[in-house]
């Protein structure tokens, strides 16, 4: 099966890109849900999947809008006002959605109690759709969003700077090998859902991503902008082992106690399982751990009564070789 989003003038003029914590969230979860674990996010998978499972957010709102297979509810992928939305502006036009839309989204989707409950009063349901939502965030995401977001924003500069060079037609060609453009009009090869203007406003919005690979994935809900979430160049090594090759000077600066930590904390990880890592008593990591992240080296993440700790960017920069 293949579907054609014509293109004018203007819906080129209309084309941009834009990081969407929401697309992270579909797409992390509905591979979460999916067995046995993708290769790439084998490693993601493995350390979330647990904790997930002990929220109850396997058998929740999301298990009920974000099916393993098939049609995803549009609401959920609001478009983003500008090239890198917050997950709180995402969630804000999620709590917004009008009710009609939310009943239309609805309707693709097997029937439940929970999503009768949402058809028959979304103003008092989407905002504990958003709270679970900030719960899932905080848990599967947050701790690793310092990474993914470096991909996803290096894959859009990139772009950015192809169409520049190169040209529109030439980018869109490069997006998935199930995607071409063909004399004015982009063309998805194996989509179960066709793409067209008749189903969306004018110009495109095109969302990198970890975790859509293999596949890309498709939002059509007029008047807004067609949206195309397709995997993010270099969406693999996010999950890879970094091998910190400044431990030495940074330690000069830091203290070698800080610096193990650090290094440590190339997966997230508690204040108890970095003691036993570290050979350290809790409370010495405890103090150590704040310090780094007042200097904003580490980023905290509550999950259940734990708290998972991770390193920030600005740390990974730091450690690099």
């Amino acid at each position: 099966m293949e579907a054609g989003l014509s293109f004018s003038a203007a819906d080129l003029a209309q084309t941009r890109f834009a990081v969407s914590p929401m697309w992270e969230v579909v797409t992390s979860y509905r591979l979460l849900a999916q067995q046995p674990d993708s290769v790439p996010h084998g490693r993601w998978a493995a350390q979330v999947r647990p904790r997930v499972v002990r929220a109850g957010l396997d058998r929740g709102w999301l298990a009920a809008l974000v099916p393993a297979q098939g049609y995803l509810a549009d609401f959920l992928n609001p478009t983003p006002s500008g090239p890198f939305p917050s997950l709180g502006d995402e969630l804000g036009a999620i709590r917004r959605t009008p009710a009609a839309q939310v009943r239309d989204d609805l309707d693709p989707l097997d029937g439940g109690g929970r999503l009768r409950l949402l058809r028959e009063d979304p103003e008092a349901v989407l905002p504990k759709v958003a709270d679970e939502i900030e719960t899932y965030w905080e848990l599967a995401l947050a701790p690793y969003w310092a990474r993914i977001q470096k991909v996803l924003e290096a894959d859009v500069f990139h772009r950015a700077r192809q169409v520049a060079e190169h040209g529109s037609a030439r980018v869109l060609s490069e997006l998935h090998e199930t995607v071409r453009w063909d004399d004015g009009t982009l063309r998805l090869v194996r989509r179960h859902c066709a793409l067209t203007r008749d189903q969306a406003g004018s110009g495109l919005l095109l969302v990198p991503s970890v975790f859509v690979w293999p596949r890309v994935l498709t939002r059509s809900v007029h008047p807004d902008p067609p949206q195309l979430a397709y995997p993010a160049r270099g969406f693999g090594s996010v999950w890879e082992r970094r091998t910190p090759g400044a431990t030495d000077a940074v330690a000069a600066v830091l203290g070698r106690s800080r610096t193990l930590l650090l290094t440590e904390l190339d997966t997230p990880a508690s204040t108890t399982r970095l003691a036993a890592h570290c050979g350290m008593s809790a409370a010495g990591v405890s103090q150590h751990l704040i310090a780094l992240r007042n200097a904003g080296l580490v980023t905290a993440h509550r999950s259940g009564r734990s708290v998972l700790y991770a390193r920030t960017a600005v740390a990974d920069q730091l450690l690099s070789p």
